[in-house]
């Protein structure tokens, strides 16, 4: 199809970055060259080159034309999931409880809302073979009239919970990871005799206007998560 050259045009130019062709801040050809070479709009190679722009392999100057990119090292894709990971999978799900409760100085933060302002906090055990791996905290913001049905929040991933507050495909997500050593309460709850820490996320959920709406933490047995990620 002819809408495809553009298409073409960043596949070429990709392949020549990342076969070393094109090496970092070598200049590429001008949009004029460019035309001539594909036989093509000079709309059309913008179209292509803006692909490799948004995919982070150049970037353009003003009045100089594009460069290549110096790629990010330091980026990392990670996929992870409350129920599976690369060493443990959660069989099993234990609803504690789901309060009405008002947030502290860290909820009321994160959640961007006064401490006096009502959340719905849900409590929940996560199970693998038999054994607690995890002590799972979801807070969602207060609305009086929508309810929240109990058996459908046991087993639910935290954007399911926001399923009848919101799009899930309007939700955005933070995330962040960090290790720390238990309290006594997550040490009973846990079921943890050892000297282990905790692999710890906390999740904040955000609406499309970029408002959060849900905040959720998760205490992992150190010893029951291993994740993984690649490069981009």
């Amino acid at each position: 199809m002819k809408n495809s050259i553009y298409c073409k045009i960043a596949d070429d130019i990709r392949d020549k970055i990342i076969s070393g062709e094109l090496k970092t801040g070598d200049d590429l050809p001008s949009e004029t060259a460019l035309c001539s070479e594909y036989s093509t709009s000079r709309m059309t190679v913008r179209k292509g080159l803006t692909i490799l722009s948004n995919d982070g392999y150049i970037y353009s100057i003003p009045g100089k034309g594009y460069f290549v990119q110096k790629p990010n090292y330091n980026k990392y894709t990670i996929f992870y999931s409350e129920r599976n990971n690369l060493i443990n999978d959660v069989d099993r799900i234990k609803l504690l409880s789901v309060d009405v409760v008002l947030p502290d100085d860290k909820l009321a933060t994160n959640l961007r809302i006064s401490k006096n302002r009502k959340i719905i906090r849900i409590r929940r055990l996560f199970y693998t073979q038999g054994d607690p791996m995890a002590y799972d905290l979801k807070y969602l913001v207060y609305q009086k009239g929508v309810p929240i049905i109990e058996n459908e929040i046991e087993n639910a991933t935290f954007p399911e919970m926001m399923s009848n507050r919101a799009s899930l495909y309007s939700l955005n997500k933070e995330i962040v990871m960090y290790a720390k050593m238990p309290g006594e309460e997550i040490k009973e709850l846990l079921k943890m005799y050892d000297e282990v820490a905790l692999f710890v996320v906390e999740q904040k959920l955000n609406d499309v206007k970029d408002k959060p709406i849900g905040f959720g933490i998760t205490y992992f047995r150190g010893d029951y998560i291993k994740l993984h990620g690649v490069s981009q």
